[in-house]
């Protein structure tokens, strides 16, 4: 399943993306160096895919669904402790005790959310907007995604419009230090 299509599929997508790199995770010994390669990974696609839903799934919510406030604020709950976790993890090596209880609270959090996501907000959205209007933000989603910033920001704006000012700043910094550190790349 590749990018594209509307909204729902996009983000489908990553959340299988996501899946993959914990599953890698999951597949090696504690303490094994990659595991923290994977952990960069992960932590890179979920802050991009939470900035882009953060700055227009959410805000369709609300738009379309008679409890989209409700569901919205909730998301934005969940993406805030995983932001915390995930940068509370950018701290930790691969060997650190820390490492194994963070990523294994993060997985946790990251499926749980995927998992209402999948089953609660995507059929309902699906059924209350227009394919066209899925598609344009499908659209605006990979736009996002590719200005978003790579690191977790747990103190930076959730909602729109300071967010969406914000944001590629901020992924425009990240990105400069990832390719400088190195940072989600296998040795």
């Amino acid at each position: 399943m590749g990018h594209g299509g509307d909204v729902i599929d996009e983000l489908m997508t990553d959340h299988r993306e996501v899946e993959e790199l914990f599953g890698k995770i999951d597949a090696l010994p504690p303490g094994h160096k990659e595991r923290k390669v994977y952990a960069d990974q992960a932590t890179i696609e979920l802050v991009r895919h939470s900035v882009a839903e953060e700055a227009y799934l959410y805000p369709a919510a609300r738009e379309h669904l008679p409890d989209g406030d409700a569901l919205a604020d909730q998301e934005l709950e969940d993406h805030a402790t995983a932001e915390q976790t995930m940068k509370d993890l950018e701290g930790c090596d691969a060997g650190d005790a820390e490492f194994d209880r963070l990523i294994g609270m993060l997985m946790s959090e990251i499926r749980e959310h995927i998992a209402d996501e999948e089953q609660n907000l995507f059929p309902r959205l699906r059924a209350a907007c227009t394919p066209e209007q899925l598609g344009q933000l499908g659209d605006k989603v990979r736009q996002a995604k590719k200005t978003a910033p790579t690191r977790p920001h747990p103190a930076a704006p959730d909602k729109p419009p300071a967010n969406k000012l914000l944001a590629p700043g901020a992924g425009m910094v990240d990105r400069l230090r990832d390719a400088l550190s190195g940072r989600g790349k296998l040795g």
